[in-house]
């Protein structure tokens, strides 16, 4: 047998020890790519408590996983397919080498903020893959002719379309915010995702999926494989050089102009998929990942046609990312290696049989939970569905690493345990397996609607008609009149439209009910039917039953009914007394959604007093401030969720907090320091984040998100001061007042060195029931049961902050409110330096002036310093002294 020997070219007799290499070159060649997964699915497990979680899964997949898969594969199909000598493999492993060190300096640059690491790292994976085409470049130009040799293509400018977009990765990790920022990352993702990876995918596909099919090239394929690169990269070209330019109808253009590439390339492989339908989980997975591919492409075509601003498109990219990145990316990789480990491990063709075999296990349920999980992932279902169904697409992927574990301990003895199964045996086994992903499906459904009821409109008093609160006035008694009356009600704005239904007596009363705004929202009536939760753009109908008296109607969701959100039911025609139908279906009601704000409003804060001294073991906030850390960009991850906290001694309350805290945590840096900051909701409601510290429009990155959602929100501190950050989702009072606050802290230039720094949030508690939340009828009266710094009333007087006799101490103080200011004072202390909203009061240089409060504002926030010449215990108060005896109080305890 004669074998031509990679490297040399020319034949050689017997067994040749290169070719027989090839499974331990692909397997140390394959390793970083395996580590990069299964650093991806620890990130997915683990992302709450992860910095910037987006970036680093979306990195670990796209740039870890992918950026390796492609260099080991082009280098492998190029060798395959060009009729030439081979350069082998010592200069590839070094290039293996040099573009891992390059991902792990971009990955740890970006997760701490320094820049320059992150230049270094993108400049060594930049140049890497320059080098890397360029090599192509010059095998092809030396090449002989080969019927598909022009797959290459694909390879060469792929490979150069890499460091253009590591560039642009460079600029945006120096933090451009604003219009430039969304534009950068439109072609950012447009180089890197559509250009290095998806050129090299369609490329590839060409003859790898017939080739998976095991069937013949389609006719006409080969003119494709030679022609189809040229629209690609002029889409490429055209849509990032729209986002560079800033003129989004090019960018539209360049979208529509790739999407015709993919359909131009894909009419082969779709002769291919005729000729043999796919029955194995490689052709399927890489055909699912085309037809995601496309989708998103098409849809960032429709959003950028739209014309809208390049926030808007930014937002909608993130909508998209999950689409790509998993759809697409991941499945055709996770496709294409479950064709190709078997055949380049080698061993014989009953080891290669029995290795796909094993690959195989589970198609049908593997390909219907990532596809089916995904899918409804995407779609606006409540929080925990998508929680649940993401669940599903991560076991799918790690079910796949299992198998390759498995597959590599295959030997030839397994495929002799049974035979191979016939084409039908084949479809069987593929529909039974597809039909237990479906259920795998529904049953994370299923779990995801029982971890919230209501938000799937299940719970108590969700989609049930006037019937379940009384029997009397429910669809049994329809044919009271026989009539059906239908309405309209729209919700927007915090309002129902229209705020009045009027209804003839003993008519069944049908609504159709839209949510027209940009948060969700529902309808509860008082006899207990209800639309569940509706994400904007939603509607449904809600079967009142037959009306015998005016019903009031809202929405239930938290403090939306107290900021107006009622509509009222009109009995026409309905005697005097009709109305103790509205008031009778009130009783027993207190479970229903909206309710127990109701109770919350009018509890009484019993067993709360400001002054009790907590339990043994209490820990109060640390309330020192770190010095503004290092670096000109600052990546913080704020995670709003819901969190039981003691906000007195031995009383809590259900806070809704960034990070799990109220206040949240303290931000600091300095003038001309850029901060981004990831928002992300795993909340029970929407919550948003305003940040008084940067100069913005607020329109997009103060938005309200829905749980399960994230944004990113960029400012560069231009100012100094002491600023507030909070939730400016409406009711802005109760979200504030229920925890939703911190500070961001800008030290001055030339800000003087002092001995110690303290950071102070004054707010005041609006409480509800012991572990419930604020309430808003407190609020709104303006009544606080107590007021607290750093969120526990009196905290500090059974904690006193530390100091000692001699040193300089600066206290920063901030008022969160929602409602109160603040009158700092330290009871035996005078402050030599103030600084407020900006400017000192005074800077210390006037040894004879001497001030003795710190006067704020709602929300303004400032310094004052002073020194503390005897040792003793000096407590700090807010002057207004009734909420000093609310709690705004604590000690300093100085000793020698």
């Amino acid at each position: 047998m004669k074998i031509s020997a990679p490297g040399s070219g020319a034949p050689v007799n017997g067994p040749d020890p290169a070719r027989f290499s090839r499974a331990g070159w692909h397997l140390r060649a394959n390793a970083a790519m395996f580590f990069w997964l299964v650093a991806l699915a620890a990130a997915v497990v683990f992302h709450r408590v992860l910095p910037m979680p987006t970036w680093l899964m979306v990195h670990l997949l796209l740039l870890g996983a992918i950026g390796n898969a492609i260099m080991v594969w082009s280098a492998h199909f190029t060798e395959a397919l060009l009729r030439g000598p081979n350069p082998g493999r010592t200069a590839l492993a070094w290039r293996l080498v040099a573009l891992n060190a390059g991902v792990v300096a971009v990955v740890v640059g970006m997760l701490t903020t320094t820049w320059p690491v992150v230049l270094g790292g993108s400049l060594v994976v930049g140049g890497v893959y320059a080098f890397h085409g360029s090599s192509f470049a010059l095998r092809a130009a030396k090449a002989l002719p080969s019927r598909f040799g022009a797959t290459v293509r694909y390879y060469i400018c792929a490979s150069w379309l890499l460091p253009v977009g590591a560039l642009l990765g460079c600029l945006l990790a120096v933090g451009f915010a604003g219009e430039l920022g969304d534009r950068l990352l439109v072609a950012h993702a447009v180089v890197n995702v559509l250009g290095f990876i998806g050129l090299t995918v369609i490329g590839t596909l060409g003859t790898l999926l017939p080739t998976m099919l095991r069937t013949r090239v389609a006719e006409g394929a080969e003119g494709v494989v030679r022609n189809g690169w040229v629209p690609l990269l002029g889409g490429v070209a055209l849509a990032a050089g729209g986002a560079g330019l800033g003129w989004m109808w090019l960018l539209a253009a360049g979208l529509v102009a790739y999407a015709g590439g993919i359909a131009y390339a894909a009419v082969p492989l779709f002769r291919a998929l005729v000729a043999k339908p796919p029955m194995d989980h490689a052709p399927l997975s890489v055909g699912a990942a085309v037809l995601w591919f496309a989708g998103s492409i098409l849809t960032l075509a429709v959003m950028a046609g739209r014309g809208g601003s390049w926030a808007q498109l930014h937002a909608g990219i993130q909508l998209v990312v999950p689409a790509l990145a998993v759809g697409f990316a991941a499945q055709v990789l996770l496709g294409a290696l479950g064709y190709l480990i078997p055949v380049v491990l080698g061993g014989g063709p009953a080891t290669s049989k029995a290795r796909t075999a094993v690959l195989n296990s589970g198609a049908g349920a593997r390909w219907v939970m990532l596809n089916g999980g995904l899918a409804l992932a995407l779609l606006p279902v409540p929080s925990w569905i998508k929680v649940s169904t993401s669940l599903l697409v991560l076991l799918a992927g790690i079910w796949f690493l299992v198998l390759v574990g498995v597959a590599l301990r295959t030997g030839p003895q397994a495929a002799t345990a049974s035979a191979a199964p016939t084409s039908g045996q084949q479809g069987v086994r593929l529909m039974m397996s597809g039909v237990a992903g479906v259920v795998a499906l529904v049953l994370a459904v299923v779990l995801g609607v029982a971890a919230d009821p209501s938000a799937a409109g299940v719970g108590p008093g969700a989609g049930i008609g006037a019937g379940a609160a009384d029997p009397g006035t429910g669809p049994v008694a329809a044919d009271a009149t026989g009539h059906t009356t239908r309405v309209a009600l729209s919700m927007k704005d915090m309002r129902f439209t229209p705020d009045a239904i009027h209804v003839p007596v003993g008519d069944r009363l049908v609504i159709t009910v839209s949510n027209d705004d940009d948060r969700v929202h529902d309808l509860v009536t008082a006899n207990g039917a209800a639309s569940g939760r509706l994400a904007p753009g939603e509607h449904t109908e809600v079967d009142v039953g037959v009306i015998r008296g005016d019903l009031e109607g809202w929405c239930s969701l938290a403090g939306h009914r107290q900021m107006g959100m009622v509509f009222h039911i009109v009995a026409d025609g309905a005697a005097a007394t009709a109305g103790g139908d509205d008031a009778s279906a009130h009783e027993g009601m207190a479970g229903m959604p909206g309710m127990e704000a109701d109770a919350d409003s009018a509890a009484t804060a019993t067993g709360f007093d400001p002054l009790r001294t907590p339990d043994r073991g209490f820990t109060a906030r640390d309330a020192r401030l770190p010095a503004a850390p290092q670096g000109t960009v600052h990546r913080y991850t704020l995670t709003a969720r819901d969190a039981l906290q003691e906000v007195g001694a031995g009383y809590a309350q259900t806070l809704w907090t960034y990070n799990g805290k109220a206040p949240g945590p303290t931000l600091r840096g300095k003038v001309g320091d850029t901060f981004v900051i990831t928002l992300r909701n795993d909340g029970t409601t929407g919550h948003s984040i305003d940040f008084h510290a940067g100069a913005l429009a607020p329109d997009r990155p103060m938005r309200t998100i829905e749980p399960g959602q994230e944004l990113t929100y960029t400012f560069t501190a231009t100012r100094a001061g002491a600023w507030l950050y909070h939730c400016s989702t409406m009711p802005m009072s109760l979200h504030i007042a229920n925890g939703m606050f911190g500070a961001v802290i800008i030290d001055p230039p030339d800000l003087a060195p002092v001995d110690r720094e303290f950071i102070l949030v004054q707010s005041e508690l609006y409480l509800g029931k012991d572990g419930g939340r604020a309430s808003q009828a407190k609020i709104d009266a303006e009544r606080p049961d107590g007021v607290a710094f750093n969120g526990y009333a009196s905290q500090y007087a059974f904690a006193p902050l530390k100091a000692k006799a001699g040193e300089r101490v600066r206290f920063w103080v901030v008022a969160a409110g929602p409602n109160r200011g603040s009158a700092f004072h330290v009871i035996g202390g005078q402050f030599d330096t103030t600084y407020k909203e900006g400017r000192y009061l005074l800077d210390g240089s006037d040894p004879a002036a001497g001030s003795q409060t710190l006067d704020l504002g709602v929300a303004q926030g400032g310094f004052a310093e002073l020194e503390f010449t005897q040792p003793g215990t000096y407590p700090f108060v807010s002057h207004s002294m009734v909420d000093a005896e609310r709690g705004a109080r604590g000690l300093i305890k100085v000793t020698r």
